[in-house]
């Protein structure tokens, strides 16, 4: 089965809520190897401005993992998720992620496309806060690779 262009448009249901943790934030710079005393200090993240520790740039992928689950597990979508391979992630940010936010992420395809019996799903997770502000928008684009 190829993947259905009648993803496009669609939206999914919010995630749960996910309260960023400090030790979560942690644990994230240290795996991608972050530097800045903010990821791991308190009182360093403050005296920058910030109300607590600062989550590095791409930690909105462990929220939005949420999201791409939805939609590989999408009965009509066509997403044989032995054959995904990630094939661009992008980062729009309205203000960083700090320890304390609790964000929900919500789901939209916006592409489906066809190249060289491959397909390229790209989906937007929009993300906000307890106060339903937007943080960050995650964009991913999914390839799909085509059978032999």
């Amino acid at each position: 089965m190829s993947v259905n262009p009648a993803l496009v448009g669609r939206e999914f249901p919010p995630t749960e809520p996910y309260l960023v943790g400090r030790e979560k934030v942690r644990e994230f710079a240290r795996a991608v190897f972050a530097t800045s005393p903010v990821n791991f200090d308190v009182d360093a993240a403050r005296e920058a401005g910030h109300a607590d520790l600062v989550a590095p740039p791409t930690f909105p992928v462990v929220i939005q993992e949420a999201t791409l689950a939805q939609l590989l597990a999408e009965p009509d979508g066509g997403i044989d998720f032995s054959r995904v391979v990630h094939g661009d992630q992008q980062f729009a940010y309205t203000r960083p992620i700090v320890a304390g936010d609790e964000l929900i992420a919500r789901l939209a395809v916006t592409g489906v496309k066809t190249l060289g019996g491959n397909a390229m799903v790209t989906a937007e997770s929009t993300i906000t806060d307890q106060d339903g502000e937007h943080v960050v928008t995650a964009i991913s684009t999914l390839v799909v690779r085509g059978e032999a």
